[in-house]
Order: C-alpha cells, then structure tokens, then sequence
C-alpha cells in the first residue's frame, strides 16, 4: 500500500528510511567489483587526464568511492545528508572526515571550480523535479573538469513508487537536461550498464566536460 507522506525527501533519507536504506547497501566484495568494472569502463575516454581528485554526491556508504580508489590515486571528498552513512565512511577510512559534507546537493560547501569530477550515482532520481535544477547548477558550479551521472533513465519524466512511497523516485532523460541547463558542456561519453550481465541496476551514465 503506498503512504502519503508529511516530511520532504531530504528529511526521509535523513531519518529512519534512510539508515534502512544504508543497511540494505552495506559493503561486500561483489558490490566492489561489480563498481570497479563499472568505472574501469567510465574512466577509459581519460586516460590520459584522469581527475585528480572528485566529489561523490549522494555518497552512501563509498561503494563508488572504494571502488574509484581501487583504481586511481585520487583525492576524494563525499556529500552524504545520512548520518549513519556519514560514519560508515569515516568509521572505514574511504574519506577522511574533514571531507565528508553534511549537505544536500543544493547547497554544496565547496569553492567553484574545486573538485576536477563531480558525479552522482542512483542520486539524481531522488531528487524532486522542482529541486533538480537547483542541485545540478550546483555540482556545475563545484566542478573544474568534468560532471557525471549515473542513474535511472526514462524517456519522458516519470515518478516511480519506491517501497510503498510516493515523491522519492523520479526517472528522466538526465543526460539531456544538463545538456538543456548547460548547452556548453561537451559529451565525452555515455553508456548503459546491463544488471543481467554486470549485476549493477540498469543504469545510463553521461560523462560531461566544462568548456
């Protein structure tokens, strides 16, 4: 049965749902994996000028994170409004504490430009459509280089109940509405990653470059 909620989004994955949520993706070794294989394939078309250093918003607990210092020696800074997420990072050392951000993607406590790559990963559709522009106007403003998302696609926007709730999941063409809020930004790549063969949900990625 699907409820109807009291509370805004921010304050849901803020509360109980969402430690429920952080339980049910706690680390193992197949979840890193299956993200290592997964940015091997993102990070190809740099090469020859991987980031220096990045921004996860919408951390969680670091499976991207951990995975992404797998491979590549980078410096990483991780925007998570869960608490207990917050101290899973810290508690693992995946991010030291003085660069894990207690924040919404709306208001981002970095300088502009700070950050080479600012990326989102299932995060995006969590956003409600009146706040997302607000949220990538942010991670553009935060990045130097390059803007990537990773997340659920639909060809028209689309809401989606998600366990029994309504107005926390929101499916778009995201690749396309950067591309509408920002028609400087240069596509350097894009994908789908497949769940019957990479084990990962379906999910479309944009990787963008600032001009």
């Amino acid at each position: 049965m699907t409820s109807t909620r009291r509370t805004t989004p921010l304050e849901v994955w803020t509360g109980t749902f969402g430690d429920a949520y952080t339980q049910r993706n706690a680390v193992d070794d197949i979840k890193i994996r299956q993200r290592i294989h997964m940015w091997r394939r993102i990070l190809q078309p740099l090469s020859s000028g991987l980031p220096e250093n990045c921004l996860e918003v919408g951390a969680g607990v670091g499976i991207n994170l951990r995975a992404l210092r797998a491979l590549h020696t980078i410096d990483i800074y991780a925007l998570e409004p869960n608490a207990n997420a917050r101290s899973i990072l810290v508690r693992d050392e995946v991010v030291p504490d003085a660069r894990v951000i207690n924040g919404s993607a709306e208001c981002i406590s970095l300088a502009d430009a700070s950050v080479d790559l600012v990326f989102t990963s299932g995060v995006l559709v969590l956003v409600e459509p009146t706040r997302l522009e607000a949220a990538c106007r942010e991670m553009h403003r935060v990045s130097r280089k390059y803007i990537l998302t990773i997340e659920y696609f639909a060809n028209e926007p689309e809401e989606k109940t998600y366990r029994g709730e309504t107005g926390l999941l929101f499916k778009r063409d995201f690749g396309v509405f950067w591309l509408d809020l920002f028609p400087t930004l240069s596509v350097i790549d894009y994908g789908f990653f497949w769940k019957p063969i990479t084990g990962l949900d379906n999910l479309t990625w944009w990787l963008f470059a600032k001009s």
